[in-house]
């Protein structure tokens, strides 16, 4: 009987190390991380825009850089409509214009038990958003938007998807577009997002 509890104990004491582990890489945030290679970006709870929001002129061709998202990424939206809201990455505006007139940057969301990627353009006023897939928490995510005469060329690790662009200059020339939560409602939680800019 001693034996046969010993056992017993020791199997329960396996499966909830286990289940711990498990928790531990549900979680995964960034204890990785080289935080003097990547930017941390928090979005407070309760507001919309990240820290380190400031206003960067640019006039390039290509922004590429690696993005890691953490737990905090996974939230549940207060109206479960604007669960499908679409927040943004990183990007940049375009045309000399604000970013709603024109701008190319990449958008996320968590939906469907799963954080999606988008690329997401505004020509002339009008927006459109294309889903490029799933990406894991806590890995890090290659992205870039390249530009073309007319196309935003947006790469997630292999995948690449073309967006149509109305500028014709041959470089975007804007600033630089940071995360942003919403959509219609507020961060529900501290935020945070981790960018490292690549040459």
């Amino acid at each position: 009987m001693k034996k046969l509890l010993f056992n017993t104990g020791i199997i329960v004491s396996l499966f909830v190390a286990g289940c711990r582990k498990a928790a531990l890489s549900e979680n995964l945030s960034t204890s990785s991380v080289n935080v003097s290679e990547f930017v941390e970006y928090v979005i407070p709870k309760g507001e919309h825009y990240a820290n380190g929001n400031d206003f960067t002129a640019l006039d390039i061709s290509e922004l590429k850089f690696t993005v890691r998202f953490d737990s905090s990424c996974i939230y549940k939206t207060a109206s479960p409509e604007n669960q499908f809201d679409i927040n943004k990455l990183y990007g940049f505006s375009d045309n000399g214009a604000l970013h709603q007139q024109y701008s190319a940057r990449f958008g996320w969301r968590w939906s469907d038990g799963a954080l999606r990627l988008f690329a997401y353009t505004y020509n002339n006023g009008v927006r459109s958003s294309r889903e490029l897939g799933i990406v894991p928490i806590g890995e890090d995510v290659h992205c870039s938007i390249g530009v073309t005469g007319k196309g935003y060329v947006f790469v997630v690790d292999e995948k690449s998807e073309t967006m149509e662009r109305l500028s014709t200059s041959s470089t975007a020339k804007g600033y630089r577009l940071y995360p942003y939560f919403g959509g219609n409602e507020p961060a529900p939680h501290d935020v945070h997002i981790w960018i490292k800019e690549e040459n």
